[in-house]
């Protein structure tokens, strides 16, 4: 999409193609913060006896305070979870591997070292990531992200043939959408869910936001099928009706 195109509109799309609960989310990567957008200024708590703090406890909570409000961040905002600044591209592994929170899960069986080098990651370290509502993006964002449940996904399923689903940690779908230009959908990671609050149902997609006409065209053209397949059954079901 170029950047006359309405955001506004594309966000009204999407929630009506896939019947969203929860409005999609802009994430933008930049040297400086948008003009007019402000920081997100909450307080940064004690940190943590190896300095560890942010805004939030961890980047994915953004997602959340982003569905009312637009707002831009730096590394420290998002610097009390180490695994979503790694795959945010704020730090390097050997910047956080001897931290608290890194110890925690690795001494849990969660993750290993050995699986982050593996771990899709935003290329460039970003001066600024912006949130926000994808209706009120003040500029071209690089990620729109949703929050989807089983029959969404099922629709994404069969209208994408390169969707991509995967697991933890669930911060780095948005480094698969920049950088590898996939949808990409998370079952998600507790770590992210017992930060979030996010409902059992729940998971996420992240959308690169130059495929996002395409991606509702052809949600739109799965959803048609769907709906006529819908009335056939419910018409055939109805003959087993008091059987």
């Amino acid at each position: 999409m170029s950047h006359d195109t309405s955001w506004s509109d594309a966000a009204t799309a999407l929630t009506e193609a896939l019947h969203l609960a929860t409005p999609p989310i802009a994430i933008t990567f930049s040297e400086s913060a948008p003009a007019g957008v402000a920081p997100f200024d909450s307080p940064l708590p004690e940190p943590t006896s190896d300095g560890r703090t942010g805004r939030v406890p961890a980047g994915c909570v953004f997602w959340t305070k982003a569905v009312k409000r637009t707002f831009s961040t730096v590394a420290q905002d998002h610097a009390n979870c180490s695994v979503g600044s790694l795959t945010h591209g704020f730090v390097t592994l050997d910047e956080v591997a001897g931290r608290s929170d890194v110890a925690a899960l690795v001494e849990s069986g969660w993750m290993t070292l050995d699986m982050v080098p593996t771990m899709p990651v935003v290329a460039d370290r970003p001066e600024v990531v912006t949130y926000g509502p994808l209706a009120e993006a003040p500029v071209d964002p690089d990620v729109v992200m949703i929050r989807i449940n089983a029959k969404q996904l099922m629709v994404l399923f069969d209208a994408l043939d390169d969707l991509r689903i995967d697991g933890k940690p669930q911060c780095h779908i948005v480094a698969v959408a920049k950088e590898h230009g996939k949808v990409a959908v998370s079952v998600g990671c507790m770590l992210s869910r017992t930060r979030t609050a996010m409902s059992n149902a729940e998971m996420t997609c992240a959308i690169p936001a130059s495929r996002l006409h395409e991606v509702v065209q052809r949600v739109q053209a799965t959803a048609a099928a769907d709906a006529i397949v819908a009335s056939y059954a419910a018409k055939d079901a109805r003959r087993f009706v008091g059987h």
